[in-house]
């Protein structure tokens, strides 16, 4: 049973890395699929504070809107892959890998933005908190696009009272020749984006504006609308711009200094542990494939502080195998047999491999939970390292060496021990 799992994983390591480089159908290369961070990739950061008196839980939930409305707009507007975390208490990072103009960015982020929804007597109706959705639908009427709104139900109230009294004639506009009485006024950043007429009570939180709209045009007001509002006004602190001239180079160094640092641990296990060693490279092959798959998987974008923390789990890794050989090699000087003592050693290993990596795992989640950006990328890939290292020493590891212990290569010599030093019982 330990030979064929143990040829399964060699399977799993050829067929894993051969998709890892080439890809395999649907799946492309690990480097297509792996999202670089705005240090490796180049792009525009804005941090943004918030300008409000709100302290406490109040702040936090003020924040975390913010910080929803914010990443929503960008991924409307078809940035790619932007992070948007919340840094202390009332400000904002927003990074945004790929970016080459910084006031274009800003702009498209919406950095004061305030959508409102107003009558022509400049009362407010609703804003864009109580929008819970905007599309694009056929306008069955006129013809061509319509932009079709969904309400709250605390909106769709204020929205129906609102229409009642513009169908009512209870609205008196300031200057009925530049701002019909009958309309409701959609306004963005302090500028009015629409400007619906009103012909009947409008109940139910749905309603349309139409106005022979293209697609491109009910496009465009839609994803507006649907960006919602800030629920503070934000002032930039800080903006700037990372070449990618930067990125590529980091990225470039990064790669060539981990694939260097790699072969040289395979190397130096071979030589130190010999057979046990081989075991520790085919799981620390196994360890590297998980590792870049679940950030994959879990939508993880990579950084320069995501790179240490993924060299720092990979030498975690290797710090288990260590223990557990150096268990394996007490044994065998003490004369057990190999099999003997690599069940022994993993047995005696155990206990302070789980300890170590469960302390590092406490930091890793403190890290993440109270870290911004870049800390919380260096978290994630350490508490990914850390399972994976666990289970690569503690299953992989094992198997290979379970099946070479009871193999006619499985002698004192090929495990590392000179037979001169054991000490026969």
């Amino acid at each position: 049973m330990k030979k064929v799992l143990a040829i399964l994983l060699c399977i799993v390591i050829v067929f894993g890395w051969f998709v890892t480089l080439k890809g395999l159908g649907p799946l492309k290369p690990l480097k297509d699929e792996m999202k670089l961070g705005l240090d490796l990739k180049g792009g525009v950061y804005v941090v943004m504070e918030a300008k409000t008196k709100a302290k406490g839980e109040d702040l936090k939930k003020l924040m975390d809107q913010t910080q929803a409305v914010i990443e929503k707009r960008v991924n409307e507007m078809g940035l790619s892959e932007p992070v948007v975390t919340i840094e202390g208490e009332n400000r904002i990072r927003v990074e945004l890998p790929g970016a080459k103009d910084s006031d274009e960015a800003i702009k498209q982020i919406g950095k004061t933005a305030q959508l409102q929804f107003m009558t022509a007597d400049q009362k407010l109706v609703l804003d864009g908190s109580n929008v819970k959705n905007a599309g694009v639908g056929r306008d069955e009427k006129k013809g061509g696009y319509a932009v079709t709104l969904e309400f709250d139900s605390k909106g769709s109230a204020a929205f129906e009272e609102a229409t009642r009294k513009i169908v009512n004639k209870s609205i008196v506009s300031k200057d009925p020749q530049k701002i019909p009485a009958d309309a409701i006024y959609i306004i963005l950043d302090n500028k009015v984006i629409s400007n619906p007429r009103v012909d009947s009570v409008i109940s139910g939180g749905k309603c349309e504006i139409t106005g022979h709209f293209t697609s491109e045009q009910a496009t465009s007001l839609s994803a507006l609308i649907r960006g919602g509002a800030l629920p503070v006004e934000l002032k930039e602190i800080e903006t700037n711009m990372v070449g990618p001239h930067v990125g590529i180079d980091a990225l470039a160094n990064s790669i060539k200094g981990g694939v260097i640092g790699f072969v040289l641990l395979i190397i130096l296990m071979l030589a130190v542990y010999r057979l046990m060693g081989l075991c520790a490279n085919l799981a620390l092959l196994i360890y590297v494939l998980i590792e870049f798959w679940a950030i994959v998987a879990l939508g993880g974008v990579m950084t320069l502080p995501g790179i240490a923390g993924l060299i720092v789990s990979i030498g975690m890794a290797v710090d288990a195998n260590v223990i557990i050989f150096s268990r394996i090699k007490e044994e065998l000087l003490k004369g057990r047999t190999v099999r003997v003592a690599s069940q022994m050693g993993f047995k005696r290993a155990m206990s302070t491999i789980i300890d170590s990596q469960v302390t590092t795992m406490i930091a890793s989640i403190i890290l993440y939970q109270l870290g911004t950006g870049p800390v919380k990328g260096f978290a994630l890939t350490l508490m990914i390292g850390i399972v994976a290292s666990v289970f690569t020493a503690v299953v992989v590891t094992n198997v290979f060496l379970r099946v070479l212990s009871n193999s006619k290569l499985g002698t004192p010599g090929m495990f590392g021990v000179k037979e001169a030093d054991i000490i026969e019982n």
